[in-house]
């Protein structure tokens, strides 16, 4: 067989693989959902049920700390329902086989080109790689969404302890109204103490999911408030106040870093082009001279 025809097969399964990827495995995720929903309502038969995938083998491609690793990854980007483990298990797997299909086309259309030999060593583990590299960046975004939201919830929450509300019943009310990943957080919190979770271990879990450094102090003085009886409005008022100067000290940094960053593209783009308008015309004469 002529490289060229190889290539060619190999290109066709690539195609192939990214069709059933973007087409296939989001209508397997609908029928599961579908299942799922109608549980308990009518009687599903058996094939339907094989027909749902079930990704499990996916786990024999990754080790035990490649899964709590990504575990914690998808904790920390909110756990997205349309994304479960299983699946981000099997698309790190079909990642690396395209990403072992492209280079291998490469290498078959260049003959073997040890630059292209370079670029197929390095893009297969970012195949690999790629969904946890995307759950970090979404977990990153959270977090930054996250503390930016919690001085104004803090806000919301004082001002419904000092008229009247509980504790709880204050955080109740900021997680229902108000919008974004620090209000699921604060529900499922919530959630979770109803359910019989004592109430320390519900706002450790909060720490561990959301791993925010100004969210952890919050949760660390509420559980020392709850333990040695102190004042649950003076804590809120404290901690409100001492967010909103960290927000304020975050944003005057990062507007000290701007002339900073925009040192190199002036270096590389702005300045050549006036130093080219300036003595262009200058050297041109001389050289006309």
């Amino acid at each position: 067989m002529t490289p060229l025809y190889l290539g060619l097969l190999l290109l066709a399964g690539a195609a192939a693989l990214a069709i059933w990827l973007a087409v296939g495995v989001r209508w397997g995720g609908d029928r599961l959902v579908r299942l799922n929903l109608r549980a308990g309502f009518d009687t599903v038969d058996a094939g339907t049920q094989r027909d749902a995938p079930d990704f499990g083998w996916a786990r024999r491609f990754t080790t035990g700390n490649g899964q709590e690793r990504l575990e914690n990854l998808y904790s920390k980007a909110g756990r997205p329902a349309e994304w479960p483990v299983p699946r981000l298990l099997a698309c790190k797997v079909y990642a690396l086989g395209a990403a072992l299909l492209v280079g291998l086309l490469l290498l078959a259309v260049t003959s073997g080109n040890g630059m292209i030999l370079l670029i197929t060593v390095v893009m297969v583990p970012v195949g690999y790689f790629l969904p946890e590299l995307l759950l970090y960046s979404r977990g990153i975004e959270r977090q930054k969404a996250i503390g930016l939201e919690l001085a104004d919830t803090l806000d919301q929450m004082m001002i419904a302890v000092e008229a009247g509300l509980g504790f709880e019943s204050a955080m109740a009310r900021a997680g229902h109204n108000g919008k974004g990943p620090l209000a699921e957080e604060l529900v499922r919190t919530l959630q979770e103490m109803r359910v019989g979770i004592p109430r320390r271990d519900a706002y450790l879990a909060l720490e561990q999911r959301t791993d925010v450094p100004d969210l952890r102090q919050f949760t660390r003085a509420v559980i020392q408030a709850d333990a040695y009886g102190i004042s649950i409005s003076t804590v809120l008022r404290t901690q409100a106040n001492e967010m909103r100067v960290k927000r304020r000290q975050r944003a005057e940094e990062a507007a000290q870093k701007i002339p900073t960053k925009i040192l190199i593209p002036l270096m590389l783009f702005i300045l050549p082009v006036l130093f080219l308008t300036v003595l262009g015309p200058t050297v041109l004469n001389v050289l006309k001279m």
